[in-house]
């Protein structure tokens, strides 16, 4: 019996020190998840026959991060897997190391591609929805018209109506600018660009001059490129503390600002005839204060075409396209999965698991909800193998492999003992 005894502690023994190689093996292993392996003592009734290995437990434990600068680089900070598609299978890994293909898709070394919620009718990304594989199109992003421009100025309260006045030309008709041109008296001027349907820039000045018969407003007139319309003038008034009050004599709430049309009358004001274009201006948080006139803010929605020059990862996983007009939109969302017992998931090799009945079945969601960690884009999960805990526990599985043997060396001598005594 002290034989079988001894031979179930070696066998033990290299089982543990299986266990540990490997680990030692795969310490630089992205997104590894070290083993150890459990032991049962075998008794029949109240005698001991030795050891077994019960199990073998994966740590699930975080490894380090460490950052890469690489884009496609991605680490997960807290619970959950990524989660991909290999020839035709799902798998689960912490392995976030990506590249792009030529037709866009997200894929690890293996070819495994990452999967991800998509996006709906208007672009926008359906989350909890079924994952999908993820792909980036390489479309160009078409220009879109201006629609709406937001800006704030000061106007300086000190300036005197019908002094001190800068003069601007403009024509009224782009079908005979020099025959239709005349002058626009201003004491400010406000200029920005916006965008029509074709993705030209188009210049836009707004002039203001204060008026002379009605305290605290301002006559505002608009030209685009040189272009004046008087149908698109507007007045705004200021109450006695500075503050917008009206415009047009109504109360200057956001449904009440001047609307541009800069192609309503029947010339062609635009040398590429892109049809009618017509923009909000949203003037709201101007003031009249006594000092210089200035723009404090702007912004305007439209833009022109651009082609993609990258993508970007968001803490939530979302896939961003970055185009060459400074505009980005989603091309998806990386979704991750978790399992109510991932010590219960089937190591597959490739840095992936595959689900189990242990492991329970599969709970997906979005990065940082939930119990899900959040996505670092450029940078990586280093593998959480504490190397020096692992020499030292190979230190003494070594030691019990030499105990052992020498436990049946001893048994042999015994035995050998047994049989001199016996002749």
């Amino acid at each position: 019996m002290g034989f079988s005894q001894a031979l179930s502690g070696l066998n033990a023994a290299s089982s543990s020190l299986d266990v540990l190689g490997n680990n030692i093996a795969n310490s630089q292993t992205v997104g590894y998840k070290s083993s150890g392996a459990q032991f049962a003592d075998i008794y029949a009734g109240s005698t001991g026959l030795g050891t077994q290995v019960s199990a073998v437990l994966q740590d699930f434990s975080d490894g380090n991060i460490e950052n890469t600068g690489r884009n496609l680089d991605l680490a997960i900070s807290g619970d959950g897997f990524y989660r991909f598609q290999q020839e035709g299978e799902v798998v689960y890994s912490r392995n976030g190391q990506l590249s792009m293909t030529a037709d866009g898709y997200l894929e690890n070394a293996q070819g495994a591609r990452i999967m991800g919620y998509g996006l709906n009718a208007a672009n926008e990304v359906q989350a909890g929805g079924q994952p999908q594989v993820l792909q980036v199109p390489a479309d160009d992003m078409p220009a879109s018209a201006t629609a709406n421009v937001a800006t704030s100025f000061n106007l300086d309260a000190r300036e005197v109506a019908g002094e001190g006045l800068s003069q601007a030309t403009v024509s009224t008709d782009m079908t005979d600018p020099a025959g239709t041109e005349q002058t626009l008296d201003y004491h400010f001027s406000n200029n920005f660009s916006v965008y029509d349907s074709l993705g030209n820039a188009r210049n836009v000045t707004v002039y203001y001059e204060k008026d002379p018969a009605t305290a605290n407003t301002w006559n505002a007139k608009v030209a685009m490129e040189g272009h004046y319309n008087a149908a698109n003038d507007f007045t705004v008034t200021f109450d006695t503390n500075g503050q917008l009050a009206t415009i047009d004599g109504n109360p200057a709430t956001l449904d009440n600002m001047p609307t541009i049309d800069v192609a309503n009358d029947d010339t062609t004001p635009l040398g590429a005839g892109p049809g009618a274009m017509a923009f909000g201006l949203n003037i709201a948080g101007s003031t009249q204060f006594g000092n210089t006139s200035a723009t404090n803010s702007l912004t305007q929605d439209g833009y022109t075409s651009g082609a993609l020059v990258g993508i970007s990862i968001q803490d939530d996983g979302t896939v961003m396209r970055n185009y060459a007009n400074e505009q980005s939109i989603p091309a998806g969302q990386i979704a991750l999965a978790n399992f109510r017992n991932p010590e219960g998931l089937e190591a597959v090799g490739d840095n992936a698991w595959r689900s189990t009945a242990a492991s329970g079945q599969e709970l997906v969601g979005e990065a940082g909800t939930g119990v899900l960690g959040t996505i670092t884009s450029g940078a990586i999960e280093t593998s959480n193998v504490d190397l020096a805990s692992e020499l030292v526990d190979m230190i003494v599985t070594q030691r019990a492999y030499q105990a052992n043997s020498q436990t049946i060396s001893t048994q042999d001598e015994v035995l050998q003992a047994a049989i001199n005594l016996s002749r």
